[in-house]
């Protein structure tokens, strides 16, 4: 899901570089053995960035760079091997990891000998639990056969297409660089290629849609029988094209019943909601996005990556970012960038916002043991949303009402320190 790639610090950072790059740089033995973390084992992603696509679209706030014929791949490689490494020393990582995601820009623009050597790069330095999740992010214009099924022998086992829309009037008001044809011939390589899980992005509330746009596009995509669809509302976000120039786009209550049709034709086929903008066939959830909203630990290596590792409860957890720049990602040997505590204080709304995210909503055991603190810290807050009927309590556990699920902002403004 593309929304998910940089989980963005919120509030109330303290600054960590003296725990984070100690004058002493070997890592001690009775240090990893007396971690606070060491029985827990919380569940570990990685999250990779590769900045450049073909073309920034006008809508996009991602860390992305149009290609150019000297993109330095495998020196980009080489730098992200290293950030790796220095982050396994940096935060003692012993804990396997349970997905990687391959996100951009459009990193199938790398050749398959590209990602070859990355992956066996991260194979000799972590360990991967047993069939792990292995995303990598595509566009439709970059879809070739051969180069795919190459994709899919190297262990890759899962696609996120960055589909948007199969109209063509709608692809070009968004600056996309392919076709309605190539959509549809994506997903059908993605078949062909051995992919049995992929993800088709879709995009709804564009300028210029039509009163049944959204519906034609959610019908298309399930008559191509992807295991997950993204389906997310544009907005303009800042520094962007479009919110320079805003483009007009349909009005709210025209947007809100198209979202509502197009969400019961999902669930009419079978892709249920398990996220704010995420549908799948059984089984088939996006098991590295899921780690991001049980507020789970992620790596972030590649220009202008985020992170989050909780290194001891609930003192440390700690958010990184790298240089965003890929010239100064590449000429930066040690790949810092930015690294800061959670503070205590914020912890009930990040674990929150994130939680909430999902239909499952979370449990209090879930909250203790991820965030360290005791289930009174979510206080009055959680009980003023039960009273106040947007959430709903069953034993220990909550989740969104409908209303809590169409208004998520009015929950998490009670959570605020």
């Amino acid at each position: 899901m593309k929304g998910t790639k940089n989980i963005k610090p919120v509030i109330g950072l303290k600054s960590c570089a003296d725990v984070l790059f100690p004058s002493d740089s070997h890592v001690k033995l009775a240090a990893i053995l007396n971690h606070p973390l060491k029985n827990r084992l919380l569940p570990l992603s990685l999250y990779i960035h590769i900045p450049w696509c073909i073309k920034k679209c006008p809508y996009c706030d991602f860390n992305s760079h149009a290609v150019k014929p000297d993109t330095p791949e495998a020196a980009y490689i080489t730098a992200l091997l290293h950030d790796l490494a220095h982050d396994i020393r940096r935060y003692a990582i012993t804990r396997p990891i349970s997905s990687i995601f391959i996100g951009g820009g459009t990193p199938s623009l790398f050749s398959p000998e590209s990602f070859d050597r990355l992956l066996r790069g991260i194979g000799q330095q972590l360990v991967l639990k047993d069939e792990p999740e292995i995303t990598l992010e595509a566009n439709p214009g970059t879809f070739e056969s051969q180069k795919f099924a190459e994709f899919r022998a190297l262990g890759i086992n899962r696609l996120s297409i960055g589909i948007q829309s199969f109209s063509d009037p709608l692809l070009k008001k968004l600056g996309r660089v392919h076709s309605a044809h190539e959509a549809i011939q994506a997903a059908e390589i993605a078949h062909q290629s051995g992919f049995d899980n992929f993800n088709l992005d879709l995009m709804f509330g564009l300028p210029g849609a039509e009163a049944d746009s959204s519906r034609i596009d959610v019908e298309t995509a399930i008559s191509l029988a992807p295991s997950h669809i993204s389906f997310y509302q544009l907005t303009l976000e800042p520094n962007t094209w479009f919110h320079k120039f805003p483009p007009r786009l349909p009005d709210d209550d025209a947007i809100f019943s198209s979202q509502q049709q197009c969400q019961q034709l999902l669930a009419a086929h079978g892709y249920d909601q398990y996220e704010v903008s995420a549908y799948s066939k059984q089984g088939r959830q996006c098991r590295h996005n899921v780690n991001y909203w049980q507020f789970g630990d992620y790596l972030g290596i590649g220009a202008g990556a985020h992170g989050k590792i909780s290194q001891a409860l609930p003192q440390r957890i700690v958010r990184s970012v790298k240089p965003k720049s890929p010239e100064q990602y590449l000429t930066d040997s040690r790949h810092r960038g930015g690294a800061e505590f959670i503070d205590v204080a914020a912890l009930p709304l990040e674990f929150v916002m994130n939680h909430l995210r999902l239909k499952q909503g979370f449990s209090l055991d879930a909250y203790q043991a991820s965030t360290g603190l005791s289930a009174a810290t979510l206080e009055p807050a959680l009980s003023v949303c039960v009273k106040q009927k947007l959430l709903i309590r069953h034993h220990n556990h909550y989740y969104c009402s409908e209303q809590g699920w169409n208004f998520l902002d009015n929950i998490l403004e009670k959570f605020m320190p």
